[in-house]
C-alpha cells in the first residue's frame, strides 16, 4: 500500500507504506546516526516529530525487548530510504515492520530522503504530515493547518513520570542523585547508577522542595518541546540555584540556562544524529556526540548571567555545555548517556557532573 509525507510548504513524497495504517501530524526532522534506530524511535524528545533517517537501509538488525529508551515509541512517524524485510541479529527479537505496527505509529519507505533532507536543511524543520491509510490531500492539508508546531508547547510534561520512584539505589552509595523527569531516557539513570549513585526519579512538574528532599545533586533530563513554554519549571530551579548542585543535559541544559536568566530560540532544522563534533573549551579535546534537539541557548546572554561555555558545537558555532562555578551548576546540549554510542563524552555523567557534588 502506498503512502505520502506532505510537507506545509506543499512539497510531497510518495512512498511505500509500513508500520501502522494511520495519519500523523507533527515536524519533519532528520537524524544522521548510522545506527540506533530503535533508542531514537523511544526516545521521549523525539515526542511529535517525523523522523527521518539519512542512513540508507534501516531496520537490518531487528529490534529487542532491551534497547529502548522508554517504555513506548514516541515519535509521530518515521521515514527511511529502504526498510530491512528480514533483520538478522542475535539480539533481535522482531522486525521494526511488526513492532511500529504494534505501537500504532506509520512508516514510509521508498521515498528519496536524500532530497527530503536537502529540502529541510535548505527550508528548515517544518510542519508535516504522514499518511498511510489514503486520506485526501485536502484533509492532510486542514490537519497541518491546525496542527501548533513545536514552539511555544510544554510537551515535556506530556512524557514526564506522574510520581516519584527510586529506580536505583546500590549498596552504600557514592551521591544520592534527584534526576527530574522532563522525558528522561534510561540509560541516564543506568550511567548514575553505573557511578554509584542512588537515583531517585521525579516529576517535572514536582516542587524545588520534593527536587532537593534527600539529594546531593539534582539533575535535569532531556526532553521535547519548547523550554521557553515551561515557566513553572523555571521558577521552581530559580528556587533551588545555589541551594544544590545542578547538572543537565539537553531540556535540562536549556532549562538550566533560562533559570540564570539567558535566552533559548529555536535552531533551523536542529542537531540530531550520533556525529556530531563538540570541542570542550576546558580541555581543548573534541569529542563525538549524539545530539537531538531543535532549540538552542544564546550565548550573549549566558555569557551576561555568569555562565561559562564549557562545549562549542563545531559544525555552526552554537553553544553546547557550560557551567556556573559559583552556583555549582554545569550542563550540556548533547547526550553524553548516548546508547548506543558514541561514547567519548560518557564521562561528563560519571565524573564531572558528580564532582559538583563533592
Amino acid at each position: 500500500m502506498g503512502g505520502i509525507l506532505l510537507l506545509e510548504d506543499g512539497r510531497s513524497f510518495a512512498g511505500e507504506a509500513f508500520g501502522a495504517r494511520g495519519t500523523r501530524v507533527g515536524e519533519v526532522v532528520f537524524n544522521t546516526a548510522m545506527t540506533g534506530y530503535q533508542e531514537v524511535l523511544t526516545d521521549p524528545s523525539y515526542r511529535e516529530q517525523i523522523v527521518t533517517m539519512t542512513t540508507p537501509h534501516i531496520g537490518n538488525y531487528g529490534v529487542n525487548d532491551e534497547d529502548d529508551e522508554s517504555a513506548m515509541v514516541h515519535v509521530a512517524g518515521f521515514v527511511v530510504r529502504k526498510l530491512s524485510r528480514r533483520p538478522s541479529n542475535f539480539r533481535a527479537t522482531g522486525g521494526l515492520d511488526t513492532w511500529l505496527r504494534k505501537a500504532g505509529v506509520p512508516g514510509l519507505q521508498g521515498i528519496d530522503t536524500r532530497a527530503l533532507v536537502r529540502h529541510i536543511r535548505d527550508k528548515g524543520a517544518m510542519k508535516a504530515v504522514v499518511s498511510t491509510d489514503g486520506t485526501s490531500r485536502e484533509e492532510l492539508l486542514q490537519l497541518l493547518k491546525a496542527w501548533p508546531g513545536m514552539e511555544g508547547r510544554a510537551l515535556a510534561n506530556e512524557v514526564s513520570r506522574t510520581a516519584s520512584k527510586v529506580t536505583h539505589y546500590p549498596d552504600n552509595p557514592r551521591l544520592r542523585v534527584t534526576l527530574v523527569d522532563g522525558g528522561a531516557k534510561r540509560n541516564i539513570g543506568r550511567l548514575l547508577a553505573q557511578a554509584g549513585c542512588a537515583v531517585r526519579e521525579v516529576p517535572l512538574s514536582a516542587s524545588a522542595e520534593e527536587w532537593m528532599t534527600d539529594a546531593d545533586l539534582i539533575f535535569f533530563s532531556n526532553g521535547p518541546g519548547d523550554p521557553a513554554a515551561l515557566p513553572e519549571v523555571i521558577e521552581q530551579i530559580k528556587a533551588v540555584v545555589g541551594k544544590k548542585p545542578l547538572a543537565g543535559i539537553c531540556l535540562g541544559h536549556q532549562l538550566l540556562a533560562l533559570a540564570l536568566g539567558a535566552g533559548t530560540y529555536k535552531l533551523p532544522f536542529g542537531h540530531r544524529g550520533a556525529n556530531h563534533p563538540v570541542r570542550d573549551e576546558l580541555t581543548g579535546k573534541v569529542e563525538i556526540t549524539s545530539q537531538n534537539h531543535g532549540f538552542c541557548v544564546d550565548r550573549d546572554s549566558l555569557e551576561q548571567t555568569g555562565g561559562e561555555v564549557t562545549h562549542t558545537h563545531l559544525n555552526d558555532g552554537t553553544v553546547a555545555g557550560f557551567r556556573h562555578t559559583g552556583l555549582k551548576v554545569a550542563a550540556v546540549q548533547f547526550h553524553p548517556e548516548a546508547s548506543p554510542g558514541p561514547h567519548d563524552s560518557a564521562h561528563l555523567v560519571l565524573e564531572r557532573f558528580l564532582e559538583l557534588a563533592t
